[in-house]
């Protein structure tokens, strides 16, 4: 077993199993996509530790927890279509590509989306739409969505999210730096906090849409 494959099987017992992850699915997924494959080459040694990491461009990849965490509540069963916003280098797209039919994936920093795109085919996600553009206006032209995660904190949830959710769908995302699930039931909105995390801002340089 190489070093990466023993790191990925700590990080899955110590990180998320120890931590409260017990979907099935996400445990074995997380324990076969090389993380590594998606982190600056230098810092492949740190890409199974508990914490983010730097990806350039002032952003981050996600610490695994957080990244399971999110996928367990967004509750997939295999046959949604999901909306990521926040690409960044890729690695929760290719997660959840795996628990879904289809995933568009929304970057602002055009850099960073084409590389994740080149990346992603590179290693077999097919089933991966990586888009460059605004993550605040969602992405209209694949939707609706079933499920929609973002993974750079907003202080208002963008009301174009919420138009672009299926009835019956869920959004994972951290509002402000507190991580919260809405559902949205029979026209409306159901809010459930999950806990302080911390995010960095979700990149707005266009006019949004209204939020709420």
């Amino acid at each position: 077993m190489s070093q990466y494959n023993q790191w990925r099987t700590m990080m899955v017992e110590q990180q998320l199993k120890a931590r409260g992850i017990t979907d099935k699915k996400i445990l074995k997924v997380m324990g076969e996509i090389p993380r590594e494959k998606f982190v600056p080459v230098q810092l492949r040694d740190q890409a199974y530790n508990d914490y983010p990491l730097a990806i350039g461009f002032g952003q981050t990849i996600s610490q695994p927890y957080v990244v399971a965490l999110m996928c367990q509540l967004l509750e997939l069963k295999g046959d949604e279509k999901v909306l990521d916003v926040g690409t960044g280098s890729g690695y929760q797209a290719a997660v959840l590509s795996r628990l879904a039919k289809q995933v568009v994936t929304i970057e602002k920093i055009a850099r960073l989306a084409k590389s994740a795109r080149v990346r992603l085919k590179k290693l077999g996600f097919n089933n991966v739409r990586v888009v460059s553009g605004n993550g605040y206006q969602g992405y209209s032209p694949a939707a609706p969505y079933e499920a929609i995660k973002a993974a750079a904190a907003v202080s208002a949830m963008p009301l174009t999210w919420a138009k672009q959710l299926k009835m019956g769908g869920r959004m994972v995302f951290p509002l402000g730096q507190e991580l919260v699930k809405i559902s949205k039931q029979k026209n409306r909105l159901v809010r459930k906090n999950y806990g302080g995390v911390t995010f960095v801002p979700l990149i707005d340089k266009e006019k949004r849409p209204k939020a709420v």
